[in-house]
């Protein structure tokens, strides 16, 4: 079993920051990638921020500048630093961790948290 329990969202006036945090545990051998989506009512899920194993850091062109995204490869957590919000950050954000469970065969997967609600006020 694996789970990412994800915390941090709330409500924020614009300006404002948030940091959401999301740890991974359970069976986990290694962790390949590890980030945040999110979705917006009536938009499609899209990237927000990722690093990779090999220790780069992608961010959507969107949120560059504003958002940081760190990550604690000892507790398997991640954390978004979220500054100078905007109305249209609102959204649910989902942590993703691409990652090989104990186990044969060693197969990477996705796995997806419950996600957490981000609200921006104008």
């Amino acid at each position: 079993q694996v789970q990412l329990v994800e915390s941090g969202g709330g409500l924020v006036k614009a300006g404002g920051s948030l940091t959401l945090s999301c740890a991974a545990s359970g069976s986990i051998f290694s962790i390949n990638a590890m980030g945040w989506y999110r979705q917006a009512p009536g938009k499609q899920r899209e990237l927000v921020a990722v690093s990779t194993s090999g220790g780069t850091t992608n961010y959507a062109d969107s949120v560059k500048g504003r958002f940081t995204l760190a990550r604690d490869n000892a507790k398997n957590t991640v954390y978004l630093q979220m500054n100078s919000l905007l109305p249209e950050d609102t959204a649910v954000y989902y942590c993703n961790a691409n990652l090989v469970r104990f186990g044969w065969p060693p197969t990477p997967m996705d796995y997806w948290g419950k996600g957490t609600l981000v609200t921006v006020s104008s």
